[in-house]
């Protein structure tokens, strides 16, 4: 299996359909999340929702450099969601997520493994490897974090 592939295969477990190092992934744990809880603030934490587009919003960025583009995103930007006031606008986002994850999936398995070690975009932001395993392990990070928002509200 190409590097490639394996990253690939690494981002999709931890987005869509893998159980490896979480036993979960956020598919798994976003299916049951409903609006509200989803735009419900727990003391200081970020929300599910803005969670959700946070990831999205990084993803979503990443695919025009994938795709020959330039990168146009800016951290500040990172966590301005829209409000959302509805199962449906929920829905739209998440459907927005899965579909932005298969996308970033699918371009990273035609990349050429030459292209993990050339610069991304700018020297300052490293090689397209250490984006790409930048990239997973952000989602790692904000899938934990899902996960107990989801206990506390829980509770």
């Amino acid at each position: 299996m190409s590097s490639v592939s394996q990253l690939a295969k690494r981002f999709r477990e931890v987005l869509l359909e893998g159980l490896w190092i979480a036993n979960t992934n956020f598919k798994d744990q976003l299916s049951d999340v409903t609006w509200e809880q989803a735009i419900t603030r727990v003391g200081s934490l970020n929300t599910i929702a803005l969670l959700t587009f946070h990831i999205d919003y990084y993803i979503a960025g990443i695919i025009p450099v994938f795709e020959g583009g330039t990168l146009e995103i800016k951290d500040k930007y990172s966590f301005d969601l829209a409000p959302i006031g509805s199962q449906e606008q929920w829905e739209t986002l998440l459907n927005k997520l899965w579909s932005d994850s298969e996308k970033f999936a699918e371009l990273l398995e035609k990349m050429p493994d030459s292209k993990l070690n050339e610069v991304f975009v700018d020297e300052k932001y490293g090689t397209y490897q250490r984006n790409i395993d930048g990239m997973i392990e952000h989602a790692y990070y904000h899938l934990g974090q899902i996960r107990l928002i989801k206990k506390l509200l829980k509770n």
